[in-house]
């Protein structure tokens, strides 16, 4: 199939047999234009080569599974789809969780069920199938675009998601929000804004980082922070005896390590012709050698923050090496 320009505008990519936009998205009008039989579609369907993402509009599935956060990644097309859908008017402003997803950065337990834009008006917000509208003004420099989709600039998008979602899920999406370089200035503006839930985002970002590198690490650092727990540095560096740099999650006075293990830490730092087991193994080898430094090293999971274990196991642990609690 030939490349060009899609109806939207976007540039299109020849991956494999179908044709996507700059996006990743494959539109079912499009294939059959370029003469992709019907049964082909369905075909794909049917196999799971394609995965469908909204009525008419599919991506490749291999691209979905292979996401850091596959739910995220095919809720981001979807919300791109909704976007980009023909229409007599201006294309809406995605905004909240989907113009958080769109600006790429991870959630934490997300709710995934709308789409979400923001009307411009004052008033008026509504649910109907599975977009959610939100009434509010657009200031100046309160929509980009990213990717040909109109959004919510990231620091007006960090604060509507944090003026709606509990502690945990505000700090980590203020804490994705600075790792990924949105200036503090521009948040700060925003939560000057008068609006209905920004005391609760202000008290979140007074302890943003934007050194936390995964919903993970935030859920745990905002579990320390809701049990008065000591904070720990982030993202620490030590040097192992054969010269190496470890840097590490969370670190307690030089004296005590923490590392929270998620899947995507030991999928995506993968070296070539690695398995994931054989990242594990590597970590094993570094955490020994954290220990030889005379530095105790403790660890969790999602499990671990899913049942609430984490505190208990910090209260437990942090006296034994002299970390106040």
């Amino acid at each position: 199939m030939d490349g060009g320009r899609n109806r939207n505008g976007a540039a299109r990519v020849q991956l494999s047999m179908w044709t996507t936009d700059e996006n990743g998205l494959i539109r079912r009008t499009e294939l059959l234009d370029t003469g992709v039989p019907v049964r082909e579609i369905t075909r794909a369907l049917r196999s799971g080569a394609l995965a469908h993402v909204a009525r008419g509009v599919y991506a490749e599935a291999s691209r979905v599974r292979g996401a850091d956060f596959p739910g995220q990644y095919l809720y981001g097309l979807r919300c791109i789809a909704a976007a980009t859908a023909p229409s007599d008017g201006p294309s809406p402003v995605l905004s909240h969780e989907s113009a958080a997803v769109i600006h790429g950065w991870p959630l934490l337990r997300p709710s995934l069920t709308h789409v979400h834009v923001t009307s411009g008006r004052e008033s008026g917000g509504t649910i109907r199938h599975e977009r959610r509208t939100h009434p509010g003004l657009f200031g100046d420099g309160d929509v980009v675009e990213v990717g040909g989709v109109r959004v919510t600039s990231p620091a007006r998008t960090a604060v509507d998601v944090a003026r709606g979602v509990d502690f945990a899920r505000a700090l980590a999406v203020f804490d994705a929000a600075l790792a990924a370089g949105t200036p503090d200035e521009q948040i700060r503006e925003h939560l000057r804004r008068r609006r209905v839930g920004v005391g609760r985002a202000r008290y979140a970002y007074g302890f943003a980082d934007g050194r936390s590198e995964s919903p993970g690490e935030s859920w745990s650092r905002a579990q320390m922070i809701e049990a008065s727990l000591p904070c720990p540095d982030l993202q620490s560096v030590h040097v192992l005896d054969d010269g190496r740099e470890a840097r590490c999650d969370f670190d307690w006075d030089g004296v005590v390590i923490g590392e929270f293990d998620g899947r995507v830490k030991y999928e995506r730092y993968l070296r070539p012709g690695e398995r994931p087991l054989d990242a594990l193994l590597r970590e094993k080898e570094r955490e020994g050698a954290l220990r030889a430094l005379g530095l105790e090293v403790i660890r969790w999971t999602w499990a671990s923050l899913e049942q609430r274990r984490l505190v208990p196991m910090l209260r437990t642990v942090l006296p034994r090496f002299g970390v106040a609690v």
